[in-house]
């Protein structure tokens, strides 16, 4: 089961926000991706055209992770380190860190 980092206690916008509408489109197209998958498998398809589907989800999520990853990293994390605050950058270069990490151990 996957667990999630405590959300921070600051109301500010997150890295994303001016990109949230492209995010949610590319999330919806892998929904629809996912449920293409479903139907190939309800409907016998190929082994092998299944498995090029998977992939394609898969490098669709990626590219999602890392374009999050970005705009933690410019946003969230920069943020901290100009307003000074070296407590507040180091912990969100941890997080960053640790998310980096998970994405490379999936």
């Amino acid at each position: 089961m996957a667990t999630t980092a405590p959300r921070p206690a600051d109301t500010t916008s997150h890295g994303y926000i001016s990109d949230k509408d492209r995010y949610l489109t590319r999330l919806r197209r892998i929904e629809g991706q996912a449920r293409g998958i479903h139907r190939m498998i309800d409907e016998d398809t190929y082994c092998i055209d299944i498995l090029t589907q998977i992939s394609a989800i898969t490098s669709a999520l990626n590219k999602v992770a890392l374009g999050l990853v970005d705009d933690h990293l410019n946003h969230c994390v920069s943020r901290a380190i100009n307003d000074g605050d070296t407590h507040e950058a180091e912990a969100k270069i941890k997080e960053a860190s640790a998310a980096i990490a998970r994405l490379v151990r999936s």
